[in-house]
C-alpha cells in the first residue's frame, strides 16, 4: 500500500489517462507542439519523397552521391520525429482509438520512405569500392557519411547482385514460418495444465507468470509450475525440435549463399565482431565456473534444502526489497546522488531529464507495460516508466536515464547518421548506472539490506552473464550440427542441455529431467546468436563502473567519450577507445571476479 504523499498522483492499471496530472507526463510537445504541426510535417515530407525517388539513377559522381545521401538523411531525421510522436502517446495511451489511426499514418510514411530510398546502396555499391572510395576523397561535405559508406563497403563481398537481393528479401516471409510457427504454438495452441499452490489450492502456470511463481515462497508452487511449463513443453518437443531446425537452416541457407562461412560469422559479420571474440567469451566463463558452483551451493544452504532443484535458482535470500521503498522524487535524488561519480556535467543532464518532462512517470489504464528510452535526434530522449515504490523501480530509472543519456550525448556530439550506437554497445551505459546505484545503496544499507542487494547482483550476474552464454553456446552447438548437415533431433539436444546445466551449475544442483525441455522455450534462438551480446555489454559495464569508482587515471573522460561516440566507429573500437577491450577476456573476467569477491560478502553477511 502506497503512503499518501503530495508527490504520488492516483495512478495504476484503472486510473484514466487524462487523470494523471500533467507534471508527470512526458512532454511530446517538444516533438510538435501540437496534431496540428504534426499533420502539416507530415505533408511536407510526403513532398519530397518524388525528390528522392526522382534521384534514382544519379549516383554516378561524388556531388549525386552527396545529393541522395543527404536527401536520405534529412528526411530519415523527419521521419524519427513523425514516427515517435503519435507512437509515444500510443504507448501512453492504447485505448484511444485516434492515436492507433495516427500511428499507422506514420508507419505508412515509413514503409513510403523505405521504397523511396531503396536504390542508395545498391547503386552506391555497384559502383565498386574504388570509385567509392575516390568519392569520399573528392568532396569534402561527404566527410560525414565516410564510416557508414565504408562500413557497408566492408560487406560487398557478402552481397549479391541487386536482382538477387531482392529474390532473397522476397523469400524472407516464406523462411521465416519456422519462428512464427514456435511464436504462434507458445503463444496461441499451447495450453498449460492447473496447478496447486502449498496449501492445494488452484494456481495458474502461464509463460506470463512462471518469473513470477518461480521467486515465491511457496516452493509447492514453485515445483508444480516448473513441473507444469516443462512437461508441456515436453509433449511438443518433436515439433519444437524441428522448428528450431528449420531456424537454424533457414540462417546457414542465408549465411552460406552471401559467403559466409557458417551462421556465427555471418551474424557476428553485422557488427565486425570476430569469431574469436564469442570463442574467448565462452572459454573465460568456463574458466571461472568455480564462483557460481559456490554461489548455488550456498543458495542451497541457506534455504535449508536437502536437494537444490531448478524450481529453486530463483527464490531471493531475504526479504528486504519493500525497506527500499520511496517515491519517485526521492528515488530521482538517490539516483543523481549515486551517478555523482560520473562529474558534475552528467549530473546536470540527468537532472535536466528527470525535471524537463523527459519521463512518463506513473501506471494508467492503456499504458504499455515495463519501461524503456526512446532518442528523438534533435530534441531529446523520451523515458516510459510505470513506477513503483521498491528498489527495482530506482534501478530502473537509473538503467532507462544510463540509455537517455547514451542517446543524449550522442546526438549532442555526432551527426545523425554517426549518432545511433549499436545494439552491441546498447546495454552497456545503462548498466553502468544500475552498477553505480548498487554500490551507492550498498554503503548505506543494513546487513539485511546487503544481503538483498547483494543477491540482486548475483543475480544479475548469473543471468545476463553465465546464463546469456551457456545459451551462446548452446547455440554454438545447434548451428554447428546445421552446418555439418545433421538434425537436431529432441532427444540430442535434452541431452546436451541437461549436460550443459550440470556444467554451469555445478554439484550442488539437483539436474531433474524436466530441464530437459527447458531449451524449447527459449525464443532468442530463433534469432541466431543475439544472447551474448547481454554478457559482453554486462561486462563493458561492470569495466566501466570499477574504472570509475576505484578512481582510475580519466576513467570518466573514457566513458564521456564511450557516451559521446555513438555509432561513429565499430563497437569494439569506440569501446576499446574507452578503455574496455573486449578482444582480451579482461572485461568478463573483471566481472566474474568481482562475482566471486560479492559472494564472499553475502556469505560473511550469512554467516556460512
Amino acid at each position: 500500500m502506497e503512503t499518501k504523499n503530495i508527490n504520488i498522483p492516483a495512478h495504476g492499471s484503472n486510473v484514466l489517462r487524462a487523470d494523471i496530472p500533467a507534471e508527470y507526463k512526458w512532454h511530446v510537445q517538444d516533438i510538435y507542439a501540437d496534431e496540428a504541426a504534426w499533420q502539416a510535417a507530415c505533408a511536407e515530407f510526403k513532398a519530397l519523397l518524388p525528390q528522392l525517388e526522382a534521384l534514382k539513377g544519379s549516383i554516378t559522381s561524388a556531388q549525386g552521391l552527396y545529393n541522395a545521401l543527404h536527401l536520405q538523411d534529412k528526411m530519415s531525421q523527419m521521419l524519427d520525429k513523425l514516427y515517435a510522436y503519435p507512437r509515444l502517446q500510443q504507448d501512453a495511451d492504447n485505448t484511444d482509438q485516434h492515436l492507433q489511426a495516427i500511428a499507422g499514418e506514420a508507419e505508412a510514411l515509413a514503409a513510403a520512405f523505405s521504397s523511396a530510398n531503396s536504390f542508395i546502396e545498391p547503386e552506391m555499391l555497384g559502383l565498386g569500392k574504388e570509385k567509392v572510395a575516390a568519392m569520399l576523397a573528392e568532396l569534402p561535405e561527404l566527410a560525414e557519411y565516410k564510416f557508414y559508406v565504408e562500413n557497408l563497403l566492408r560487406i560487398t563481398d557478402h552481397i549479391l547482385s541487386a536482382d538477387k537481393e531482392a529474390i532473397f528479401a522476397q523469400s524472407r516471409l516464406a523462411t521465416g514460418t519456422a519462428a512464427s510457427a514456435f511464436r504462434s504454438l507458445v503463444s496461441a495452441d499451447m495450453e498449460f495444465p492447473p496447478i496447486t499452490d502449498g496449501e492445494g489450492k488452484p494456481a495458474i502456470v502461464s509463460e506470463g507468470n512462471y518469473m513470477l511463481n518461480m521467486t515465491s515462497p511457496d516452493r509447492e508452487l514453485r515445483k508444480n509450475s516448473f513441473r507444469g511449463l516443462m512437461g508441456t513443453y515436453h509433449k511438443y518437443r518433436n515439433t519444437l525440435a524441428t522448428t528450431l531446425t528449420g531456424s537454424a537452416r533457414t540462417a546457414y541457407f542465408y549465411a552460406s549463399v552471401h559467403n559466409y562461412k557458417d551462421t556465427l560469422e555471418s551474424c557476428l559479420a553485422e557488427d565486425n565482431i570476430p569469431t574469436s571474440l564469442y570463442d574467448g567469451l565462452i572459454q573465460t566463463v568456463h574458466d571461472n565456473f568455480a564462483p557460481l558452483h559456490e554461489y548455488i551451493q550456498l543458495k542451497k544452504d541457506v534455504l535449508g534444502y536437502d536437494e537444490f532443484h531448478p524450481y529453486d535458482l530463483y527464490m531471493p535470500l531475504s526479504k528486504a526489497a519493500d525497506s527500499f521503498a520511496c517515491t519517485f522524487p526521492e528515488a530521482c535524488a538517490k539516483v543523481e546522488e549515486a551517478l555523482a561519480p560520473l562529474g558534475e556535467d552528467y549530473i546536470a543532464t540527468l537532472h535536466k531529464g528527470l525535471t524537463e518532462g523527459w519521463i512518463d512517470i506513473y501506471e494508467n489504464k492503456g499504458k504499455r507495460s515495463g519501461a524503456y528510452s526512446w532518442g528523438v535526434y534533435g530534441v531529446h530522449p523520451f523515458v516510459l516508466l510505470n513506477y513503483q515504490q521498491r528498489y527495482s523501480s530506482i534501478s530502473t530509472l537509473a538503467h532507462e536515464m544510463g540509455h537517455a543519456l547514451h542517446s543524449y550525448y550522442s546526438s549532442m556530439n555526432q551527426t545523425y547518421v554517426n549518432s545511433e550506437y549499436t545494439i552491441f554497445c546498447a546495454e552497456v551505459a545503462s548498466t553502468t548506472n544500475e552498477n553505480l546505484l548498487l554500490e551507492y545503496t550498498l554503503q548505506r544499507a543494513n546487513d539485511e539490506q546487503k544481503i538483498y542487494l547483494l543477491n540482486q547482483f548475483l543475480e544479475a550476474v548469473r543471468t545476463t552473464v553465465y546464463r546469456q552464454v551457456q545459451f551462446a553456446e548452446f547455440e554454438k552447438f545447434i548451428h554447428g550440427e546445421i552446418t555439418a548437415g545433421r538434425s537436431l533431433q529432441a532427444e540430442k539436444l535434452e541431452n546436451y542441455w541437461l549436460e550443459s546445466n550440470r556444467q554451469y551449475y555445478g554439484p550442488a544442483l539437483t539436474v531433474d529431467q524436466e530441464l530437459a525441455s527447458e531449451w524449447s522455450r527459449i525464443p532468442h534462438f530463433y534469432t541466431p546468436f543475439y544472447v551474448y551480446k547481454y554478457a559482453t555489454g554486462y561486462s563493458a559495464a561492470t569495466a566501466f563502473s570499477s574504472a570509475i569508482l576505484s578512481g582510475a587515471p580519466d576513467a570518466v573522460e573514457k566513458y564521456l567519450g564511450f557516451l559521446k561516440a555513438g555509432g561513429s566507429d565499430y563497437s569494439l573500437n569506440i569501446l576499446k577507445n574507452a578503455g574496455v577491450d573486449l578482444n582480451t577476456p579482461q572485461p568478463v573476467t573483471v566481472t566474474l571476479q568481482k562475482f566471486a569477491t560479492k559472494l564472499q560478502e553475502l556469505k560473511k553477511l550469512l554467516k556460512k
